[in-house]
């Protein structure tokens, strides 16, 4: 067994505390002896011996008690950390001053010869050398004997100020850590050549790259702050050319006893790059419109219906009543509402919203205050494939609610709709475009009618939300584990994208801000490409052979989502990410003449006709890549 096992296997147990005060104690009586020969030579130290035996004595007895209350012998020495050094600092400190005052004290009542106060001090500056240095040197040594270099990744820490330090000193005392650091990098140019933890800052520029491979480093541990920054500055493309690894860390909160664990970075994940600057919303005012009302939710068991329901759970609701015809994902729901907020009253009912009995009974038992109308059928080529659920479910289940909302004087009813409804090229954009047009009609009814107390409809567009139900990149992962390839529809497909509670969060803030009648749209940023975006997957799960391959766009599919039809304008509110769009109204007479027959239609296996009469209540539906292109045609 060579050195290196039998520092192993010593380094694993802990030394009790009693040997470490023992030590420690040691330290003190040899800094007595030390300052004492230094400073008034072996002679007079034999002459004195006694009066130094007794004045170390005493020394001894009150560094111990010091050393008790400030628990400086408790710790693991190989872990110490500037806490340590600050509880040795204070403790030394009080400890030798009550030795200079009881010398001083004890030479007013006695002509005997005094130990001078500076030797004492020169005692004290001795002493805490020595214990800060035991502590470094047991730690050094740890370091040293226990880091397994073989298979040591070599790492820049992206990030100086703030976490980027934190983290390189989490990384020091981290026992299990198995990274080097070498450096830093800083977008600051004040910090640029510095030094810092042994280790120099360099500049995010286009020097990067060549200054990385000099220094064999095969990871960027990117801080918090900095991912962001990571993404805009082009900086990952170079990482990309110089086959360089992404890790990231969790924020500062999420950290154990105040420290980074090893497993804790990880690399870094799509979403993290697709992530914007955090969205800001008026709390205040969303919980104006929440706080002791009920709140009824459908499709509460949905990516974006559950968001909704955790960010309402945390604004005091008097009664949460959630609705979805999942059962499975609607007990999930329900227990996670138990485990986090146990003290919301919730209603958990398995109901169809195409049943308008059912839904009746619930508006009449629970008369609910606000409406968040969240459930639908989502996905385009599976509605291209059955045309009469997306009617059924997404126009005459969102006729049902908003009725009832107005039977029962709801308050608010906001409904979530998506940027497919504009100049829709599919059947679930227009069933989605269809529902908005029942309810602004609606809404614009009951203005004419003065009947401005009763419910304010407002509707909300928004496009791909991360992480959602459908969403390409769950499915990108799944293909990059099986080895691939990735199936992208088209080389050139762009869509917009948001995380989901960023966009429950703008539904909620455009919830609170609506007068009635209104559609808002979000402002989304900017567009992805498909295809980069699966190549950035593929980059950084690591497997560089997975391919992709282009299967052709899916039925009712186009290149680019838009969230606002050619005709339609907009206008800002007080929020700079939401805006108003001005579109196209209709009565509210023909409106619903032309529902009841789609809906009537909706019930007879037809589906050619059933899409036919969409096209006549919304003639800006084009079909994209679906059987019903021909019904485009004059002539059909």
């Amino acid at each position: 067994m060579n050195i290196r096992l039998y520092y192993k296997y010593f380094s694993s147990r802990i030394t009790p505390k009693w040997v470490i005060l023992l030590i420690d104690v040691l330290l003190v009586v040899f800094s007595m002896f030390m300052a004492a020969t230094l400073q008034l030579g072996m002679p007079t130290m034999k002459m004195i011996f006694p009066l130094w035996v007794s004045t170390t004595a005493f020394c001894v007895l009150a560094n111990v008690l010091l050393f008790h209350l400030n628990r400086t012998y408790v710790g693991v020495i190989r872990y110490s950390s500037f806490v340590d050094i600050y509880r040795i600092f204070i403790s030394l400190t009080a400890a030798y001053g009550l030795v200079c005052l009881g010398n001083f004290l004890w030479g007013l009542g006695n002509a005997r010869i005094l130990l001078p106060n500076s030797m004492i001090l020169t005692a004290y500056a001795v002493n805490f050398s020595l214990m800060v240095c035991l502590r470094i040197l047991v730690k050094m040594v740890h370091e040293l004997m226990t880091f397994d270099r073989r298979h040591s990744v070599r790492v820049f820490i992206y990030g100086f100020k703030g976490t980027g330090v934190n983290v390189a000193k989490s990384l020091r005392v981290n026992r299990n850590n198995y990274f080097r650091l070498r450096g830093f990098i800083s977008d600051d140019a004040g910090y640029i050549g510095k030094q810092a933890m042994g280790c120099r800052v360099y500049a995010n520029d286009d020097d990067l790259l060549d200054v990385l491979i000099e220094h064999r480093v095969q990871a960027i541990i990117v801080s918090p702050e900095k991912v962001r920054r990571l993404e805009t500055s082009g900086m990952i493309d170079r990482l990309i050319a110089g086959d360089i690894r992404v890790l990231t860390v969790p924020p500062l909160n999420e950290w154990r006893d105040g420290r980074i664990q090893s497993a804790q970075i990880k690399d870094i994940q799509i979403e993290d790059l697709l992530q914007r600057e955090p969205i800001q919303v008026d709390i205040r005012r969303i919980a104006s419109h929440i706080e002791g009302k009920r709140i009824l939710i459908t499709g509460a068991a949905g990516s974006i219906g559950r968001e909704i329901v955790r960010q309402i759970a945390a604004l005091n609701p008097y009664l949460l009543i959630l609705v979805d015809q999942a059962e499975s994902p609607l007990h999930a729901v329900q227990l996670e509402l138990f485990d986090n907020w146990r003290d919301v009253s919730t209603r958990v009912l398995v109901a169809d919203i195409t049943n308008p009995t059912r839904m009746e009974s619930i508006f009449k038992e629970y008369r609910p205050q606000f409406v968040l109308h969240a459930a639908a059928y989502k996905h385009v080529p599976m509605m291209e494939d059955n045309v009469s659920e997306a009617i059924q479910v997404n126009v005459l289940g969102t006729c049902i609610v908003a009725d009832l909302a107005v039977k029962y004087n709801a308050g608010k009813f906001v409904m979530v709709s998506t940027d497919k409804a504009v100049n829709p090229t599919n059947v679930m954009g227009c069933s989605k475009r269809l529902a908005e047009i029942y309810v602004q009609s609606l809404s614009r009814k009951l203005a004419l009618n003065n009947q401005g107390d009763g419910v304010k409809f407002i509707t909300t567009r928004f496009g791909n939300v991360l992480g959602s139900n459908g969403s390409v990149i769950p499915r990108f992962k799944q293909q990059i584990e099986r080895g691939g390839p990735v199936t992208v529809t088209h080389p050139e497909v762009i869509r917009y994208f948001m995380t989901i509670p960023e966009a429950c969060r703008l539904v909620l803030e455009a919830g609170s801000m609506g007068k009635g009648g209104e559609i808002y749209i979000f402002d989304m940023g900017t567009p992805v490409k498909i295809v980069e975006l699966a190549r950035r997957m593929i980059y950084l799960s690591g497997r560089k052979n997975v391919k992709i391959e282009f299967t052709g766009l899916r039925h009712g599919e186009k290149l680019y989502e838009e969230l606002l039809n050619v005709k339609e304008e907009t206008c800002p509110t007080y929020h700079e990410k939401i805006m108003i769009a001005h579109v196209r109204e209709y009565d509210y007479d023909e409106v619903k003449k032309d529902l009841r027959h789609l809906i009537e239609v909706s019930y007879t296996s037809d589906v050619i006709e059933l899409v036919r009469c969409m096209k006549k209540i919304v003639p800006e539906f084009i079909s994209k890549n679906s059987e019903f292109e021909a019904l485009d045609n004059p002539l059909f």
